[in-house]
């Protein structure tokens, strides 16, 4: 079963509130014994050759020519990696597992939400690769032709994404979640000779027409030559233009079997990934493909400790974001890695089908997002209890801070309290996991993602002058460059260079985030910088206070706002989601008001608590603060089409103008 020993949920919560006050947490003596890293002399070999260090990564995978610098560093912060070098990260994550006979292995168990059920091996998707790749040449795509995909998580993402990579050339993967316009944006911007998209996607037992949108705001991109269409929801009238559309798969069936990879330079474009900017336009992230993949290689290697003739690895993110790209498909596959591919939500057909999931497919390591984690929570232990997960033997966390209770709630009921938990920061720029434990070396702290990686720098330091701060909150960032860093922004140098390397020189990389680097030079990320709270000259992390709100037996989850106070400057507003039934009460509000009193200080109060039966998330489980923002303070919602359920903002405008007219 899960593991936890709780036979209630009163038991479960006194038993959490104690573990609060345990600090530190070791690696299990026998995962210790087993795991591919223990000794902590790694991080001094990696800071004392951090060139040597990540060459010597590098040479785990296949090279046509070997590189001759490891880092050309001539040219801040344009820097190069491994130049000379010559590889192909679809010959990497295909081509020589099938050639050392393991193409039997199993890629993914893919699983779709109404039951279906595919096992890729990777001798399927070198076949399937090759011949799209071909495909894609017959269409007229060249090395440096950047091609659009727009896909569920389906296999057929995966295909797409490796064909691109076999003949050079950079796909540009949109998330499955955005609308049909920034599709179209994003197609824009990197003028996308092709794009790959499906017929319907399937959610929550509800079909989306997907190539029917697409066209809607798709007809006057003039890169756009050929749209290509992916049977999968069996939607029939899909509409098809006549010398623009095709099938998928007609035209792998008429392209040739065979296609090599192609040896390409290890600055080669390998893909653009555009991050949502709140008041500009998108970035285009570019990374290239001998520093990424080795990057991604690396973490997903040794982050979770992967065994690749056992384990069964589950990323639960979606290939439309950065996650998916390094930890569902380049890293395990150039690692010949075991994964799990769900398409679908964590609460359909029920709210046990992750555990279900896991049970059947003998997952053995989990890396999800905290805001999924706070969810089963409010569901209840009582959910995984009902499965095997006797398997799992790693957890991890991804894409936002992790509160030390679901931290707890985590290792506990769903690791049994024998599972290492991973708690990892980085970013799309990023490429890899920056800052994490090493399961088998590092001792754990619920909600610090604990050090860098070997061979990664990072400091906090003073937002006024940048220099270290030596206890206390200021800004993170990464004072040397990495493999899988981001080479600029894609056609936008300038900006690159005014988004990340302005402020304190170039080479000096902002993050973006607040910190703080506990007396063990343990990390603790705050949050980003435009979600602190300046509260009479007090700045406040709104992670920290959320966290002091979930701390309250009753609170199932909460997201903190700044908002414009005429006495403080800004006051602390706090959207609170209840346990189960349990309903709002100025009783209740005070209660929550002391506990963050006592955990962080009175002035950290919320001056206002605003009830939700849910928060505005994205697809991929991020809360969109913004949207908060702006309804606290009465503004125009801005774009609600990327959330998982855009009818949440209706619900809270109600509940704010129900609570206003009461107190009028």
């Amino acid at each position: 079963m899960a593991g936890t020993a709780a036979g209630d949920g009163e038991t479960l919560e006194r038993e959490l509130d104690e573990m609060l006050e345990i600090e530190r947490f070791d690696p299990p003596e026998e995962f210790r014994r087993q795991a591919l890293l223990s000794d902590p002399a790694i991080y001094e070999q990696a800071a004392a050759d951090p060139q040597g260090w990540w060459a010597g990564q590098a040479e785990a995978l296949h090279w046509f020519e070997p590189w001759e610098t490891v880092l050309d560093d001539s040219d801040p912060p344009f820097y190069k990696w491994f130049t000379g070098g010559k590889l192909n990260a679809s010959y990497n994550c295909l081509d020589r597992h099938v050639e050392a006979g393991i193409g039997d292995r199993v890629a993914y168990h893919w699983r779709g939400e109404e039951g279906e059920r595919r096992d890729v091996t990777y001798a399927d998707l070198h076949r399937d690769v090759q011949r799209f790749a071909n495909a894609l040449k017959d269409l007229g795509v060249r090395q440096g032709d950047v091609v659009g995909i727009y896909l569920p998580m389906i296999p057929e993402v995966v295909v797409a994404m490796l064909a691109c990579a076999r003949i050079g050339a950079p796909h540009n993967v949109v998330f499955g979640g955005f609308s049909a316009e920034s599709v179209k944006e994003r197609m824009e911007f990197s003028e996308a000779k092709v794009l790959i998209t499906v017929d319907g996607a399937r959610r929550k037992g509800k079909t989306a027409p997907i190539k029917a949108s697409v066209d809607e705001v798709m007809g006057d991109l003039d890169s756009l030559k050929t749209v290509v269409v992916v049977r999968h929801a069996g939607l029939d009238g899909v509409p098809m233009s006549d010398g623009r559309d095709v099938w998928y798969d007609e035209v792998c069936a008429a392209a040739d079997p065979v296609c090599p990879a192609e040896p390409l330079d290890a600055e080669h474009p390998l893909f653009i990934l555009y991050t949502s900017g709140s008041t500009a336009s998108p970035k285009g992230i570019l990374h290239t493909t001998g520093g990424y993949l080795t990057g991604v290689s690396t973490t997903h290697r040794h982050v979770f400790d992967l065994k690749p003739e056992s384990d069964v690895y589950w990323c639960a993110a979606d290939v439309g974001w950065i996650t998916g790209h390094s930890y569902i498909v380049y890293g395990p596959l150039a690692n010949g890695a075991t994964s799990v591919m769900w398409e679908g939500a964590p609460d359909y057909p029920h709210r046990g089908i992750w555990w279900e999931v896991a049970q059947e497919t003998r997952a053995t390591i989990l890396y999800a997002a905290p805001t999924a984690i706070r969810t089963f929570m409010k569901w209840g232990h009582e959910i995984p209890e009902g499965y095997d997960l006797s398997a799992l033997r790693l957890l991890g966390s991804v894409g936002e801070p992790i509160n030390p209770k679901a931290w707890l709630w985590y290792h506990k009921v769903i690791g049994g309290g024998r599972c290492p938990i991973v708690d990892t920061w980085w970013q799309t720029e990023t490429g890899a996991i920056m800052i994490t434990p090493l399961p088998g070396i590092t001792s754990t702290k619920p909600g610090s993602a604990t050090r860098p990686f070997p061979g990664v720098f990072a400091e906090v330091v003073s937002e006024a002058d940048g220099t270290p701060v030596e206890s206390g909150q200021g800004l993170l960032v990464l004072t040397q460059p990495w493999p899988s860093m981001l080479r600029t922004l894609y056609k936008e140098h300038d900006r690159f260079v005014e988004t990340y390397f302005a402020r304190f020189g170039k080479e000096t990389y902002l993050v973006g985030d607040a910190a703080r680097a506990d007396r063990d030079g343990y990390f603790w990320i705050i949050g980003r910088i435009d979600d602190v709270v300046n509260v009479s000259g007090h700045r406040l992390s709104t992670a920290e206070v959320e966290s002091a709100i979930v701390a309250h037996e009753k609170v199932a989850e909460a997201a903190v706002i700044g908002q414009s106070d005429d006495d403080t400057g800004q006051a602390i507003a706090a959207f609170v989601t209840l346990n189960g039934e349990i309903e709002g009460t100025d009783e209740l509000v005070a209660e929550i008001g002391a506990v963050v009193a006592e955990r962080i200080g009175k002035f950290a109060r919320p001056k206002r608590i605003i009830w939700a039966d849910d928060l505005p998330k994205t697809r991929s489980g991020k809360i969109m603060r913004r949207l908060l923002r702006d309804i606290a303070e009465g503004r125009a919602l801005g774009d609600v089409t990327t959330l998982r359920d855009p009818s949440v903002m209706a619900a809270l405008e109600s509940q704010i103008q129900d609570a206003e007219k009461q107190g009028d």
